[in-house]
Formats: C-alpha cells, structure tokens, sequence
C-alpha cells in the first residue's frame, strides 16, 4: 500500500494539552494524544449501527461516515472509507517489530488507528479505528 503524502497545515495550532486532558477521559487521551490503542471489542462504536458521522473526539474533524462502515471481525471500529483523505494523515509505522500506516487526525494530529489493505471492495482498505478516538453525531 503506497502512502500518499499529506503536506496539509495544523489550523488547530491553538491546542491547549492540559485543557483537552481535562476535557477526555484518560482513555481517550492515551488513544489520541500518545498513540495508545483500546482492548478488541471493548470501545463504544466497535458494533454501532446508528447513521451518521464519526468525527475526532479532539477538533470534530469529521472522519468517516457509518455508510462506510463494515464489520471486519477485528473488534474495532473498521471502515473502507475515510469521508475526505484530505482528512486524514497517513505516517509509516515501525514499532512492535511491524511495518504498518498509522492514521492521524490531520488538524489536531490525534491518533486514531491504523488502515491495511486487506478490506473490502471497492476500496480493499481496512481503516481499523479505536472507538475512544471518535465522536459520533446521529444523522
């Protein structure tokens, strides 16, 4: 999987740390902000089903729609879709002993996950998503 380069600004420049600590819980924050990741089948949107938008947990960029999502068998959020690539950076991962793409909010630089390419047509991509690094608003 080629990862494509994303020169794009941070226009969330004004990022207070302590106050965004206070506003998450300490899940939330070791997820976004340290690269942490939740337990399989354990977040809030691994098995979600309602319609609408999932967007950061950190700046409300809005991420991926629930018409994208699939249920991969992997026990987090997984999508084949992002709703706007501009959206999203994509950083080589190498930590672990793996060679794997991490997905960042690309105005605040959150982690959310990682994408493979081992999804579901018509993309073949698999964006598995902690469930503590979104927010979901209902259509």
């Amino acid at each position: 999987m080629q990862i494509p380069s994303n020169n794009q600004d941070n226009d969330f420049k004004s990022i207070n740390e302590e106050k965004l600590k206070s506003r998450l819980t300490a899940e939330q924050y070791n997820v976004t902000r340290k690269g942490g990741t939740e337990r399989a089948f354990t977040g809030k949107y691994w098995d979600h089903k309602e319609s609408g938008i999932y967007h950061c947990i950190c700046c409300n960029q809005k991420l991926f729609a629930s018409s994208k999502k699939f249920n991969s068998g992997t026990g987090w959020p997984s999508f084949w879709e992002e709703i706007n690539s501009t959206n999203i950076l994509r950083i080589q991962d190498e930590s672990y002993g793996m060679i794997r793409t991490e997905i960042q909010c690309a105005k605040c630089k959150s982690h959310l996950g990682h994408v493979f390419d081992d999804g579901p047509d018509p993309s073949g991509l698999r964006y598995c998503i902690n469930s503590a690094s979104l927010r979901f608003i209902k259509e």
